[in-house]
């Protein structure tokens, strides 16, 4: 068996050496930190995804050590291979850095200020690029894009308004499912993410197109407006599926199971399990298991901690398990001077309601069951 060829490749001033074929954002990725550049549409599960978003050029002073001569342009690290002895520049190019929130500013160009009431939110990779490299304000004088409203079945909404056509969806459909019924109607700025004939997405692995989505496009419906990220904590766990890997991230607030996501790494992507396939999952694991008892609990999901989930200090005990503990146990015996039931003082919320079980967005109806607040 032939030795693999290694090439030496330079990349802020970090040397590394790396396979044959490499692309120069793979190679940045291997070093890690901020000489990673960013990507919108590259992801490295999903074949020919990449190339498209612009957000991860990219400056090379030296080709490679035949051919020192630079690169005229900025390329696209995704998809520009390393030379041997070639030698890039990313976070110490201003030309890099200039280019970048060049194209930040294109792709707020019409996405529109949801961020307050978007589910993405707190997780969004548009919302880091847009704090590292956006502005204050938009320069864009002109009415933004709209769109007629496409329904793609139960579980998934989409918000074309939202999406940057970065194609992660049509790619997941293609190579996930057995038939892909969405794809990108029309050209230039009418492009958008639709089906043709209004159907449902509703292969048993579908719902992956939620966690390949780097904006809010694409939103798990059963998850819609019922809490914010960063006030759940996220946990590892498992189960024995028949159908897929069944490695999960449950999102919990206390027992209550809200939202159910493959595991991610820290670029984004999905996890590869043990064995080294991509971790995967079904419908059933996303949508229908949202019982505590359904999964084997491994412990809380290491969170980056520039990531705003990460405030909430998840990584110990607290939040996993109900305190036993009593007040009189931990004031020296004292009963409270007042003690009462929210519920019987407030008709606002009802114990016997759990968000996480209603599907679909809850709203002031999901409460007001009896209507005894009528005028």
């Amino acid at each position: 068996m032939s030795e693999q060829n290694l090439f030496k490749v330079t990349i802020d001033n970090i040397t590394i050496e790396v396979p044959a074929g490499t692309t120069v954002l793979q190679a940045a990725r291997l070093i890690g930190g901020q000489v990673a550049p960013p990507a919108m549409c590259f992801y490295s599960k999903l074949q020919g995804s990449g190339g498209k978003c612009r957000t991860c050029l990219v400056e090379v002073s030296k080709g490679s050590e035949k051919d020192p001569r630079p690169m005229p342009k900025l390329v696209a690290s995704c998809r520009t291979t390393v030379m041997d002895g070639m030698e890039v520049k990313n976070i110490t190019s201003e030309k890099v850095i200039d280019a970048r929130a060049g194209v930040v500013e294109f792709l707020l160009l019409n996405h529109p200020l949801d961020c307050p009431i978007c589910d993405q939110a707190g997780e969004c990779h548009l919302q880091d690029l847009s704090f590292e490299h956006g502005k204050s304000e938009t320069r864009y004088e002109f009415q933004r894009r709209t769109f007629k409203k496409h329904d793609l079945g139960k579980n998934i909404q989409l918000h074309m308004t939202r999406c940057i056509l970065c194609y992660r969806c049509v790619f997941t459909a293609d190579q996930l499912t057995n038939k892909r019924v969405h794809g990108i109607l029309d050209r230039g700025d009418h492009a958008e993410i639709a089906t043709h004939i209004e159907k449902s997405l509703d292969n048993e692995f579908i719902g992956n197109v939620i966690d390949v989505c780097p904006v809010g496009a694409l939103t798990d419906k059963t998850f819609r407006f019922k809490n914010r990220v960063w006030f759940l904590k996220p946990m590892d766990a498992h189960r024995d599926c028949p159908t897929c890997s069944g490695r999960v991230t449950l999102w919990n607030r206390g027992d209550e199971v809200y939202r159910v996501t493959a595991r991610k790494d820290q670029w984004g992507e999905v996890e590869d399990t043990p064995d080294g396939k991509p971790g995967w999952i079904c419908n059933t694991c996303r949508f229908d298991k949202k019982e505590t008892a359904d999964w084997i609990i491994e412990g809380p999901r290491e969170i980056s901690r520039q990531s705003v989930i990460a405030q909430g200090h998840y990584a110990g005990k607290i939040g996993t398990t109900k305190p036993n503990e009593t007040f009189a146990a931990i004031n020296d015996g004292r009963k409270p001077h007042l003690l009462m039931d929210i519920h019987d003082e407030s008709e606002v919320n009802q114990p016997n309601i759990h968000l996480g079980k209603i599907q679909g967005p809850s709203h002031g109806d999901t409460f007001n069951t009896n209507n005894t607040h009528k005028a």
